[in-house]
């Protein structure tokens, strides 16, 4: 079984026991954070498929919060030719780790 998720502006094809980063989002829960996902785009298991229009009504996706990580670090080059401007930033985004535990369609 899998689904398809959004997440932060992106999608993510996932089963139960993966391990995916995603962009920080409100979690519930204090000693075990779950993490919930609702906007759930595509529902599969082994004899049928469940497509929305844009969401699954009723499907739902859980997770437990693994830890929070930061993402690779992206170098922001701007310049502006024949004028001697150039500036470089870098930038590391914050990221929730999360393991997929249950898909409910």
């Amino acid at each position: 079984m899998y689904a398809v998720i959004e997440s932060g502006g992106k999608q993510y094809r996932v089963e139960p026991g993966d391990v995916i980063d995603v962009e920080i989002t409100p979690v519930t829960g204090k000693k075990v954070r779950k993490v919930d996902f609702d906007r759930v785009l595509v529902v599969s298991d082994d004899k049928k498929t469940k497509i929305g229009s844009p969401v699954v009504k009723g499907a739902k996706v859980t997770g437990v919060l693994v830890d929070e990580v930061r993402g690779p670090k992206i170098k922001v080059f701007k310049m502006k030719r024949r004028k001697g401007y150039r500036r470089t930033q870098g930038h590391r985004q914050n990221l929730l780790r999360v393991k997929i535990d249950n898909i409910k369609s």
